[in-house]
């Protein structure tokens, strides 16, 4: 294997060197030995969900064309398409409400954490309708977060008051197509029961609430935006470093991975701590350093400058520097495999939350009102751990790249002076702007890792398109050294300008996987202050890289806000031309927004750039 033909990020090819001389497999070397990988689970007609099965369906006719219940092929097909919504739908679900639930009990000085940001928590109040005329600032928090848990649970045949406000030009669309969320809990229920044999056999409701659990997976990941900042304060343009040279031989090295800052944040106050450094520093080390991977990175990045040390594919490949002294995980996007890689270096393992263990590693329960005890004992576990470190075995790569994150909905708002109005004008004006288009997802082993992910952004910024993103592609727009603004140098002429006069990159790292309800928010704001529907708009969304069942119902969250979703990997549903027609072609009829599968990231950016266009001419922007 030719490292350089699987990632386009030269640490990564360097240390899967080092890991092949070493005879340490990662998750590219697993891939390979699951080739060839089954063709019935690539395409989709393999059903195992009654124990008559597993069933398969021959896409070509040549086999059997019902399951054993009599099941057809978009039946199967559509099934485990939702399945896989409501698999990540769940996953944000219960970080949201987790947040949430934290929140609340912080306004009731249960928990060690408190209100960092009572403007935010005044903007929510009046977008839900709450008065805050002569309140705490934990008063109007409190009724924020009893509304989310509310929505959460109700099982009343409503839209949520969440998505009511945030994107009131979508409501009648929702409900024209009887897909309006309702809450996510009773919606990933239903999913569920659907798809269960013997229940929903027609594809195209099977789509209908497919569409609707994605919009649940909307709400979740808003909330947890939302919440999150008021609790840890509201992310604003901040400069780091990225890649796997931010790891240092002279300090302490811990890295935090994962999804949910309810830990993170604490663990980044321990670590910067007096008491931990002089700690630190009696072990004989400058200091610690906390390095993010996955989207735990990207929040204290954020917030706090943290230095990013990898996205999905390259959490394996820190371990392997030799250097990293803990590694602290809390959910989603964590590999099984950490343990067995640590198993050939000191680094130690340790799982937090009670939904995610894994078997040889060293469990410290999160528990949220001993949330500084616990941080504090992960710190110092790391610390402990320095003196078995073998300094032979270190190797750090030696670049790493300038980056800068914290572009929230309403950062943006400041740069162009508190209101969409200038990007209004750049983009139906004067064209200097010809759309934005949200970059997001992760990686796969499917594809070149980072390559597409940079290739598109690359291209579209050349094209005059304003890019925004989150989650593992803003790593790797971060590596190619796009988010600066130093990198307008890499934009169009035009697009360069703006760049340069407002001060901002062409790429912005707008956070996590749950903030991609950050670029949702803006893009409504501007149909609303446009007077037109979110899917009117020269807009669009690519994950070219995406592999988690999150990126499904994120995906499917997009259709449903109606925006074109470019996906480079291809999900499993070409065993069904009705069903992949479904979602690539008619969806646009019901909901303005549909998929596109493109692999290839310069044919992607030709499909986006034709479609802003496109846009752009039907509401009669010819420049």
């Amino acid at each position: 294997m030719a490292f350089e033909e699987v990632t386009a990020d030269k640490q990564t090819a360097e240390m899967l060197e080092k890991a092949k001389k070493a005879g340490i497999k990662t998750v590219f070397d697993r891939f390979q030995e699951q080739q060839p990988q089954c063709g019935f689970g690539l395409l989709g007609p393999c059903c195992r969900i009654c124990n008559m099965g597993p069933c398969r369906i021959d896409p070509f006719g040549e086999g059997p064309q019902l399951g054993t219940c009599g099941a057809t092929v978009e039946t199967i097909v559509a099934r485990n398409l939702l399945r896989m919504a409501a698999g990540g739908t769940a996953a944000h679900t219960e970080h949201a409400r987790h947040t949430a639930q934290v929140l609340r009990e912080a306004t009731e000085g249960k928990v060690p954490y408190s209100v960092k940001d009572p403007k935010k928590a005044e903007y929510v109040a009046r977008k839900l309708g709450i008065s805050t005329e002569g309140k705490t600032p934990s008063a109007i928090t409190k009724e924020i977060t009893e509304i989310a848990l509310t929505d959460f649970v109700s099982l009343k045949d409503q839209i949520m008051h969440y998505m009511k406000v945030y994107f009131p030009t979508r409501i009648e669309c929702w409900s024209r197509n009887d897909v309006y969320p309702r809450s996510p809990y009773r919606d990933i229920v239903e999913a569920m029961q659907r798809s269960t044999m013997g229940v929903d056999a027609d594809y195209e409701s099977l789509f209908l609430h497919t569409i609707r659990t994605g919009l649940s997976d909307g709400f979740s990941m808003l909330v947890a935006t939302e919440l999150q900042d008021i609790l840890f304060g509201m992310p604003k343009p901040i400069r780091s470093k990225s890649n796997l040279g931010v790891l240092r031989k002279d300090m302490v090295n811990l890295i935090v991975h994962g999804h949910v800052p309810l830990l993170s944040e604490k663990v980044v106050d321990a670590a910067r701590s007096d008491e931990m450094i002089n700690l630190a520093k009696q072990a004989g080390t400058e200091g610690i350093n906390v390095a993010g991977i996955c989207c735990t990175g990207n929040e204290v990045l954020m917030r706090r400058g943290v230095p990013l040390a990898g996205n999905f594919l390259q959490q394996e490949l820190a371990i392997i520097t030799g250097a990293v002294d803990a590694m602290c995980v809390d959910v989603q996007c964590i590999m099984p495999s950490l343990v067995d890689v640590a198993g050939c270096f000191h680094t130690k393992i340790i799982t937090t939350m009670p939904q995610g263990r894994i078997p040889g590693a060293t469990h410290m329960a999160f528990v949220e009102e001993k949330a500084d005890e616990v941080a504090k004992q992960i710190v110092k576990t790391a610390v402990e751990n320095y003196r078995n470190r073998d300094k032979d075995r270190v190797h750090i790569p030696s670049e790493n790249i300038e980056i800068m994150g914290g572009f929230s909905f309403e950062t943006i708002l400041h740069f162009l002076g508190g209101t969409l109005e200038p990007l209004s004008y750049a983009t139906f004006v004067d064209g200097s702007v010809r759309g934005v288009v949200g970059l997001v997802g992760c990686n796969n082993p499917k594809v070149k890792h980072d390559y597409g992910h940079v290739r598109l952004a690359e291209t579209l910024i050349k094209n005059d398109i304003l890019v925004v993103g989150t989650g593992c592609w803003a790593y790797a727009a971060g590596k190619a050294g796009l988010l600066v603004p130093e990198a307008a140098a890499k934009a169009s002429t035009k697009l360069r300008g703006v760049c340069r006069a407002l001060g901002l990159p062409p790429c912005l790292h707008m956070g996590s996987c749950v903030d991609n309800s950050r670029i949702l928010v803006a893009v409504s704001q501007w149909a609303r202050d446009l007077n037109v529907d979110m899917c009117d708009l020269p807009v669009a969304a690519a994950a070219m890289e995406w592999m988690s069942e999150k990126a499904t119902s994120i995906a499917s969250c997009a259709i449903g806000m109606g925006a074109l979703t470019v996906l480079g990997t291809v999900p499993q549903f070409y065993g069904s031309e009705k069903v992949s027609k479904l979602f690539c072609e008619e969806a646009a009829k019901k909901f303005g927004g549909k998929f596109m599968i493109e692999s290839d990231p310069d044919k992607a950016a030709e499909i986006i750039i034709n479609h802003v266009e496109d846009k752009r001419g039907k509401i009669g922007l010819k420049s």
